[in-house]
């Protein structure tokens, strides 16, 4: 099947590479001509586990193209789909400005019937928004499906080949049939696809990563009221996980959520209820609880070192929002820099691969380190911002040989209190007393 992809980020690049694995022919669009000469150069534009050799593959094996012509993308495709950001407002709605831009000139240059799908994570209404503007430029039958993606950075590519669900939203039943095809071989192993009408497919979305957002705020509020009557969350966590009502996942306390998808998909949601005159008091806690969680860490540095945080060596270990990615949008991690910064404290950071992201937001205020133990020379504390693998079994007594002081502030429970106590560490943690 031919099919184009607008926009080439982590969506719509891995999108594009995974349906062209599956033997269709993709030709994914994207204005961005550094981009876009990245990609035909044999470059990836961001960091994803499996995304580069999938990319390489299929663009040896001549099914994966790239274009910077949106007219090119419209002749030569059957399925067009949408893989645009929506931006966050100053009222915490979604920008959908630039998905109707295109949709407009898709209409424009359509010559024959196509099927467009919307992956973006859109308000709800915003397919019969699409519908309208096609009828506005096109008389060419575009039939309009919402088909929401469920990919999680660092595990997109694998999020993609075994998804487990597709959510198709449309009364067309060509359309759905059409799609339905497309993702067969995605399905193989029994994992629903759901047709629904596009208004729920839209909120399908919504409601699911506002669910995630919850469990992550509920976990840290219950971490914080253990710090405060004596428990131990972990043991909480698991006392309540076990729980098939509840379940295990996102349940583990921490600095707070970031990304591309939770924060601004809370507020999103929020919006739209305000819209509607209806207020969503939990997602409003939820938004809150998150960013207040943010300062959790600065908070016992500062019960920690009183006066004598100013002019303090901090060692910094990950920077990305979560781990496998080099994502920094709404990452903890600067709000905590930039926290200590403004102390007069000096920065040491670390992270496997989102320190050139990172130097371009925080340039001077901070010092980059090629490896995390060189971070830790002559600190007097370290704080454990992002869980990467490599930080969950350091060289302990290398770690007191580097560092002033064997102060660490863990924000994401990655270590054992006990051990670290028996290691020689001052050790503070998120819900287990320290």
């Amino acid at each position: 099947m031919k099919i184009s992809i607008i926009g080439t980020g982590y969506v719509g690049l891995v999108q594009g590479a995974c349906f062209a694995d599956t033997g269709n022919d993709v030709l994914c669009m994207d204005i961005d001509k550094r981009r876009i000469d990245t990609l035909n150069n044999g470059g990836i534009p961001m960091y994803e586990p499996g995304l580069e050799e999938l990319v390489r593959q299929n663009v040896r094996e001549g099914r994966l193209r790239f274009t910077v012509s949106l007219k090119a993308a419209v002749d030569e495709s059957e399925v067009i789909f949408l893989c645009l950001p929506t931006p966050q407002q100053q009222d915490g709605s979604a920008d959908v400005t630039q998905i109707l831009g295109v949709v407009a000139d898709i209409a424009k240059f359509a010559a024959s019937p196509k099927i467009l799908a919307s992956k973006s994570t859109v308000p709800v209404g915003t397919a019969e928004q699409i519908k309208r503007t096609i009828e506005q430029h096109s008389t060419q039958p575009l039939e309009v499906v919402s088909n929401p993606e469920f990919l999680k950075e660092g595990s997109a590519v694998e999020d993609t080949l075994k998804p487990d669900r597709v959510v198709i939203g449309s009364k067309s039943m060509r359309a759905i049939a059409v799609l339905t095809e497309l993702y067969t071989p995605f399905v193989r192993t029994g994992a629903p696809i759901l047709v629904m009408d596009e208004r729920s497919a839209e909120m399908v979305k919504y409601a699911a990563n506002a669910f995630l957002a919850t469990k992550i705020s509920f976990i840290n509020e219950i971490a914080n009221l253990c710090e405060a009557v004596g428990a131990d969350v972990d043991q909480v966590r698991k006392g309540i996980g076990v729980d098939p009502r509840i379940g295990s996942t996102f349940l583990f306390p921490g600095v707070g959520f970031g990304g591309s998808c939770l924060p601004k998909d809370v507020r999103a949601l929020i919006k739209t209820a305000e819209e509607q005159q209806h207020d969503v008091k939990i997602l409003r806690a939820v938004d809150e609880v998150n960013e207040r969680q943010k300062s959790v860490i600065v908070k016992k540095m500062k019960e920690h070192f009183g006066d004598r945080l100013k002019g303090a060596t901090v060692a910094v270990w990950g920077l990305s929002f979560k781990p496998r990615t080099d994502d920094l949008r709404e990452a903890p991690s600067l709000v905590v820099i930039r926290a200590l910064t403004d102390e007069g404290v000096t920065v040491r950071a670390h992270d496997p691969v989102a320190m050139p992201a990172a130097k371009a937001l925080l340039g001077t205020n901070v010092v980059f380190c090629d490896t995390s133990y060189e971070a830790l020379k002559e600190a007097d504390a370290l704080v454990v911002i992002t869980e990467w693998n490599e930080f969950r079994r350091p060289d302990f007594d290398k770690m007191k040989s580097l560092m002033k002081q064997p102060v660490v502030f863990d924000g994401r429970n990655i270590y054992d209190p006990k051990a670290m106590k028996e290691q020689g560490f001052v050790y503070y943690s998120i819900g287990r007393g320290g």
